[in-house]
């Protein structure tokens, strides 16, 4: 194994990665422009490029969707409906503001876990583990209804 093959170069290269969309991000964000809204006609120009796909997941978008920049908008995108394509807000959520080479990191990195996790290795069920008790923590974060007090009873 060369040193460029160990986990703590690993570790350097995603942050360096991370490092460099920051630069990137923070160098564009006074030349932005204002971010627009595409109008009704152009949303429907955007939904048919991928025939109501979405093009992160290729799965089927209903009437709730999200335009996703091709070229990130903090990354000086432009406003056109050219740069857009439909996403699921779930899968554009994910995707969030990764360079490339970050989000194919990022794939990687879930397809490998995924296959831990169903292999039952040790490294799967901790991973396994922590991300149930992380998502059950945003879940409970995401819930909205009545407001509630001590000891969880509903206020009136």
């Amino acid at each position: 194994m060369t040193d460029e093959h160990t986990p703590g170069a690993f570790r350097t290269f995603l942050k360096s990665l991370r490092l460099d969309r920051r630069v990137r991000k923070a160098a564009s964000r006074d030349s932005r422009a204002k971010r627009q809204s595409l109008s009704a006609s152009e949303r429907a120009l955007v939904l048919a490029k991928t025939g109501r796909r979405c093009h992160i997941c290729g799965g089927e978008i209903s009437d709730a969707w999200q335009a996703d920049h091709v070229l990130a908008h903090s990354g000086g995108g432009a406003h056109d409906p050219e740069n857009y394509l439909p996403a699921h807000a779930l899968c554009n959520n994910y995707r969030w503001d990764y360079t490339a080479e970050e989000f194919q990191q990022v794939l990687k990195l879930g397809v490998w876990i995924r296959t831990e996790i169903e292999r039952g290795s040790s490294i799967g069920l901790l991973a396994a583990e922590r991300y149930v008790a992380k998502e059950v923590r945003r879940e409970k974060r995401r819930k909205v209804g009545p407001a509630r007090g001590p000891n969880n009873s509903l206020q009136r």
